[in-house]
């Protein structure tokens, strides 16, 4: 791009694109947000409100290929598929469980550390100035596990992290009961992760960083994107599904899970498919945290937000256009009745939502391989909130012409995954 003001186009109102968005208007460029919904309408709102600097292990491990067929056909276990999306899933699957090797999780965990390893920083960043800061607190971030026996069960995962530089501190129950009397009785053994945090509302936080982007000039178009118009090289105009074509200087694709379509048309090689992902709400919860909890034994957080408690996870397989299962939704519900016997709640209020996962759990961001004036932004798994800020924060800079002062090879658009 050249240097100086330039009007962008940013299709996605997830936390990807408002950030993008936002750090765009600060460079001082003109932006328009797009999207077929509103702000915060899918993952957004939905995830588990974790910032995770700690994330830096992908689901896929070694010896997941051998546990998952087991894991399939156990209700209490959190993996789900739909049976009959197996066919058009099973070329992504294989690709996906390719990467469950050590030299391939090291190789990830690197890429992934560099894009979460500030992230609460860069979530204090973005969200200054705006009523969007009050949502964001940072601190720690628990793992709860049965026994110790079960914790160095996870050694591998445990061991990924320390080599990333994450810090954290083993609890005993006494010492998890010290920290927060809440959860005394409940793990037999506990890891506390800091340098993370949490946000206590994503919906409410994605659309306050929205209305920031709104006030500070930018427009909001509602429409979805179905390609563009071209002419050597270079995008023209953002074509929709209905209305006219929307001109721009750049374009940025921050669809998420359905940015298929798009990046397809733009070079992309990284396949992408829906990861379904799952939360029930206890509102006006008789039982307040003090940090969000993963329950290391189901793959599931419990996070406390603003009236109510969240619990969150649980992966499924099975496509954008299928209706949310009933098993993950009962899967989150026992478990939580096994571990908070005693919750009081006035009423509870269920979600599924779609996280773009890439076969090799690394996010793509960068410029298009066909068109110079793109770039891309999607792909984030479970980590979108946490990487957020900091994706948005890359491409401003991608865009302006200088460049954040990191390798972004790991997510190049058409890098083999």
């Amino acid at each position: 791009m050249a240097k100086g003001k330039s009007k962008i186009a940013v299709i996605g109102a997830g936390v990807v694109g408002v950030s993008t968005a936002l750090w765009l208007q600060r460079a001082g460029h003109e932006v328009v947000l797009v999207d077929r919904e509103g702000a915060a309408a899918g993952a957004s709102k939905g995830n588990g409100g974790v910032i995770a600097s700690v994330a830096v292990v992908p689901v896929p491990v070694p010896g997941l290929a051998r546990k998952a067929p087991g894991m399939l056909f156990d209700p209490d276990q959190p993996l789900f598929l739909r049976w009959g999306y197996l066919p058009r899933l099973l070329p992504f699957l294989r690709r996906y469980l390719s990467h469950a090797t050590e030299e391939r999780v090291e190789a990830i965990s690197k890429g992934l550390h560099t894009l979460l390893g500030d992230a609460p920083s860069q979530h204090r960043a973005l969200s200054a100035g705006t009523p969007a800061e009050k949502h964001v607190g940072t601190g720690s971030y628990l793992y709860g596990y049965t026994d110790r026996a079960a914790y160095e069960a996870d050694a591998f995962g445990w061991d990924v992290r320390r080599r990333r530089g994450a810090r954290f501190e083993e609890m005993s129950a006494i010492g998890l009961a010290s920290f927060d009397p809440a959860l005394k009785g409940r793990f037999g053994f506990a890891v506390n992760c800091v340098d993370n945090g949490m946000i206590s509302d994503p919906g409410a936080y994605v659309r306050a960083l929205s209305k920031a982007v709104e006030v500070g000039g930018g427009l909001f178009v509602k429409a979805r994107a179905v390609g563009f118009e071209t002419d050597g090289g270079r995008a023209r105009a953002l074509r929709c599904e209905s209305g006219p074509a929307l001109s721009a200087d750049g374009f940025v694709v921050a669809t998420g899970a359905w940015s298929g379509p798009l990046a397809k048309q733009l070079g992309v090689t990284v396949p992408i498919e829906s990861e379904r992902g799952y939360h029930i709400e206890f509102h006006e919860p008789n039982i307040k945290l003090r940090a969000p909890v993963m329950v290391a034994s189901g793959k599931f957080v419990v996070t406390p937000m603003e009236g109510r408690l969240r619990a969150a996870g649980v992966v499924e397989f099975g496509g954008l256009d299928a209706g949310p299962s009933r098993a993950p939704l009962e899967f989150l519900r026992r478990n939580v009745e096994r571990l908070f016997p005693d919750l009081e709640f006035r009423r509870t209020t269920e979600w599924m939502g779609h996280r773009p996962a890439t076969s090799d759990s690394l996010p793509v961001i960068g410029r298009s391989p066909l068109l110079e004036n793109v770039w891309l932004g999607y792909g984030h798994q479970h980590i979108g909130l946490t990487g957020g800020p900091k994706t948005g924060r890359m491409l401003a800079q991608l865009i302006g012409g200088a460049g954040p002062n990191e390798d972004l090879s790991a997510f190049a658009p058409d890098r083999k995954a």
